[in-house]
């Protein structure tokens, strides 16, 4: 059996240090912690094996990046950004079976929130960095590592503040791997699927206002901004919007349906989906456009009628589709109700060809021989939607191999999440390759 590399000796480490930092994002700049104190940990990871790092705010207080780059052996090539966020989404730890800051190691995995979004991807690329730097390893391009703030709230005090105010750290990078891609898909006993992110929706938050006549909770009423507002809104939660086929998705159903001699007709693509298992979930909510309320907001006491009354709907929407989308949001919505943006993020798709493709493939291939990579539309969004704006072309690449029977799409801001310490290790071999090849 090979010995482990360096690299995988300290990945698991520094996961479980990395989660035990609790960078909770909850939106509000006055609540978010933890930022600041991950960034000083990954700069001194770097720093000791020899990395000038550049370490900075991006628009508040706290709000804290590292950046490091790795010279390549041709420096006239585009080069590199891999990058990794180092927030992660607020945590309950009643609902947990272990404390979600602990970092528990046990029973084959690491726990904690953040185990798979995204501090795993993390400590990968800090092993690599770190096996690379130690054993004077010179990659064919140059590498930019850039460990980032606030992508869990969209980036504005993160990645696009840093697109925007200091474009120079990303100086020559023409491509970028991040995170949401790379993970397995087990297909049969000897058939493994990994799922290269090329596609993201966009993510379009608004917030619906009604106006209405404010009054005393015992009279007829006809003019209620409640009712008006909560109207609105039912019709919207239960609309179906129509089923889109992008360019990415048809890519992935055609690659699905080579391996495995499924059939996925559109008229009745959910029903041939659901044969995908947990899968389904994440396939299904990318052939449609979606707009899912999650927040109401009116009134200040039981019987008085307030003038107002808002809501907050998280809307994703397909490349191509946003004009057509908003539309149909305005005639579901109707005159009485106004829309404004709380985040508006396009979507990204970027072709699933080229070298930087084939080397993530190669370097899969080269540590599960079974590995085929194929592309597919991550329904949420990444960072990626900034870096796009330089011209970057955009791919998810943090590769795991995972159990077949493990629910991954699950683990994404859900209760005890947990990465497995095998993938963890098989992630940094195929990273430390890719990056060899890149």
């Amino acid at each position: 059996m090979t010995r482990p590399t360096a690299a995988e000796d300290e990945v698991v480490e520094l996961t479980s240090e990395l989660i035990q930092i609790d960078t909770s994002n909850t939106g509000d700049p006055e609540t978010v912690i933890g930022e600041q104190e991950a960034a000083e940990y990954v700069a001194a990871k770097l720093t000791e094996v020899g990395y000038d790092v550049e370490v900075l705010e991006s628009g508040a207080p706290r709000r804290t990046n590292v950046f490091a780059r790795l010279a390549g052996a041709e420096p006239e090539r585009g080069a590199l950004l891999v990058h990794g966020h180092l927030d992660v989404v607020p945590a309950d730890p009643s609902e947990w079976s272990v404390h979600p800051f602990s970092g528990a190691v046990q029973d084959g995995y690491v726990w904690g929130r953040g185990a798979v979004d995204m501090k795993d991807m993390v400590a990968m690329m800090i092993a690599v960095a770190r096996r690379f730097k130690r054993d004077g390893v010179v990659p064919p391009r140059d590498i930019v590592f850039a460990f980032v703030a606030d992508e869990e709230a969209g980036g504005k005090y993160g990645a696009q503040w840093l697109v925007k105010n200091r474009p120079d750290l990303f100086a020559g990078c023409t491509e970028a791997v991040g995170e949401v891609g790379g993970f397995s898909l087990t297909l049969g006993e000897d058939q493994r699927v990994y799922l290269i992110e090329s596609a993201e929706k966009g993510i379009a938050w608004m917030r619906l206002r009604a106006k209405g006549r404010p009054g005393h909770g015992s009279f007829l009423h006809d003019d209620n901004a409640v009712t008006r507002v909560a109207e609105a809104v039912a019709r919207l939660g239960n609309h179906t919007f129509p089923l889109v086929l992008t360019d990415t998705v048809r890519d992935f159903l055609a690659h699905l349906r080579e391996l495995t001699g499924l059939e996925f007709p559109e008229d009745d693509l959910e029903g041939a989906l659901a044969k995908l298992g947990p899968l389904a979930r994440i396939v299904g909510a990318t052939v449609r456009d979606t707009a899912n309320p999650t927040m109401l907001q009116a009134g200040y006491k039981a019987n008085v009628i307030p003038s107002t009354a808002e809501a907050v709907v998280d809307c994703r929407v397909l490349p191509g589709r946003e004009e057509a989308f908003l539309r149909e949001v305005d005639e579901l919505l109707g005159p009485d109700v106004t829309r404004e943006w709380v985040t508006n993020l396009p979507p990204v798709e970027t072709p699933f060809e080229g070298p930087l493709v084939e080397a993530m493939a190669a370097a899969l291939r080269t540590e599960d021989p079974t590995a085929a990579a194929i592309p597919y539309m991550l329904s949420g969004g990444t960072d990626a939607k900034h870096f796009v704006d330089l011209g970057m072309r955009c791919y998810g690449f943090a590769p795991l191999r995972l159990p077949p029977d493990l629910d991954f799409a699950s683990l994404f801001h859900g209760i005890d999440e947990r990465v497995p310490i095998d993938a963890l290790m098989f992630g940094t071999r195929v990273l430390d390759r890719f990056l060899r090849t890149c």
